[in-house]
């Protein structure tokens, strides 16, 4: 006989009930009902809960729904159109609406079938969103997709994205940047941040268990042990020193000497309000990196471009943290978020200002045409769109902003591609000498 349905300990401010159905699965399904408005006040709604059926299975009502509840020994085949249904894996929420209920059963979602032992299997057609991707995959080996944020690929695009700015911009007019590097660096992104998020969590799992959004990470739910993310770290950057070989021998020192940055990053929150300015430097090293990878060396134009994207960090994860400054408040936790606190938008005007300066001075240094300067000047108006439509009290609404983004990222690349294409051939003779920075 099935296990009966449990309740969750934990209700939020919508006055709704989750529940928990194990299965051998390792999923958490939690059905929860919309909340009503009525005379005004928000309350639950008393119609029937009902949302899974079988052949001859009674409804279960909300009020009634307790730990002796069971489940008959049949198979979950069909959901009931009566109420919403939020299911949750890899601690994403997804909603299906009452429509969907009787349209998109078979085809979208999820099917359950009975197996010998009376658990149940639940199944999903195949899907190539890294959430569908991770959830297809064995069980095993979820938790680990999990810990390096395979489902949330945002941070990989923000690592990504300013590497290949700096690819574009180093390379000869009138060329396009090379696939291969491009290649390089997306591979090399993906590891160094799945590597980054496994150093985050081994250092912060105490304080994750104490923070609504992150308390069901892989590491701070004790999925996995902290041996066991040792071993994926290791993996992780064995590919990435793979990786940063193909490189001059220039770009591998550069690239070993931010290894430090990456391991104490994390601890930074725990002394400073700044720890978005120490994930600024630590996250745009790529841009140092890729531009010496095809010079041999770092040069001037990169400076600018560097502490640009630096800021631009700054910008976004300001507004990403304010999702958790109540929570950090109570766990001793810093940020620019609460560094800021009313003033924030004052703040993140003037980095989003300097950040456009810089990417113009930027594109001066490296002669960039017109393509170039109508990506910035589509930069700068996402960047001001963000700061006067951002809610900083809204949750929901700062995560939006945050991973918008990685849209940003590719009109600047795109942008800086065809201003470099656009430029004219410079004679070898004409070219100026630009000087060479030292290596650390």
């Amino acid at each position: 006989m099935f296990r009966a349905i449990l309740p969750i300990l934990r209700t939020d401010c919508t006055y709704s009930r989750h529940f928990l159905l194990p299965t051998t699965t390792n999923l958490n399904w939690h059905l929860q009902k919309e909340p009503r408005t009525y005379k005004k006040k928000l309350c639950s709604h008393s119609l029937p809960f009902c949302s899974l059926q079988v052949n001859q299975m009674s409804h279960l009502n909300r009020g009634k729904s307790r730990q002796s509840d069971k489940i008959p020994k049949k198979c979950v085949h069909k959901l009931l159109p009566t109420d919403n249904v939020y299911w949750r894996n890899s601690n994403g929420f997804h909603a299906l609406t009452n429509q969907s209920h009787r349209n998109a059963w078979n085809s979208l979602l999820f099917k359950a079938q009975c197996v010998q032992k009376n658990d149940v299997v639940l199944k999903r057609l195949a899907s190539l969103s890294p959430q569908g991707i991770v959830e297809a995959s064995p069980p095993v080996i979820q938790p680990y997709m999990r810990l390096i944020r395979f489902d949330k690929p945002i941070g990989t695009w923000l690592l990504y994205w300013p590497c290949t700015w700096s690819i574009a911009l180093a390379t000869p007019a009138g060329c396009l940047p090379s696939l291969w590097l491009l290649a390089l660096f997306g591979a090399g992104s993906f590891f160094m941040r799945g590597a980054g998020c496994i150093i985050n969590d081994m250092w912060d799992k105490d304080f994750d268990r104490k923070v609504e959004r992150t308390k069901l990470r892989p590491m701070a739910s004790g999925e996995v042990s902290q041996l066991q993310g040792l071993v994926c770290l290791a993996g992780m950057l064995s590919v990435s020193l793979g990786i940063l070989l193909q490189l001059n021998w220039y770009s591998v020192v550069l690239g070993a000497a931010s290894m430090g940055l990456v391991i104490t990053y994390p601890l930074a929150k725990r002394f400073t309000f700044w720890p978005q300015a120490f994930l600024g430097v630590t996250l745009n090293w790529g841009v140092l990196i890729a531009w010496s990878g095809i010079n041999g060396c770092l040069q001037m134009p990169v400076i600018p471009l560097y502490l640009a994207c630096v800021l631009y960090t700054i910008f976004y994860d300001t507004v990403y943290s304010h999702q958790d400054k109540y929570d950090d408040m109570l766990i001793g936790v810093k940020s620019t978020a609460l560094k800021f606190g009313d003033n924030t938008k004052l703040w993140l005007t003037g980095f989003g200002t300097t950040m456009v300066s810089l990417l113009v001075l930027t594109g001066r240094m490296c002669d960039q045409t017109w393509p170039y300067y109508s990506a910035v000047s589509l930069t700068a108006a996402h960047i001001a769109h963000q700061l006067y439509t951002v809610d900083l009290n809204n949750p929901d609404d700062c995560a939006k902003k945050f991973r918008s983004n990685s849209q940003l990222g590719l009109v600047m690349f795109l942008g800086i591609v065809l201003g470099t294409l656009l430029k004219k051939e410079e004679e070898s003779s004409s070219k100026p000498n630009v000087p060479e920075l030292p290596a650390s």
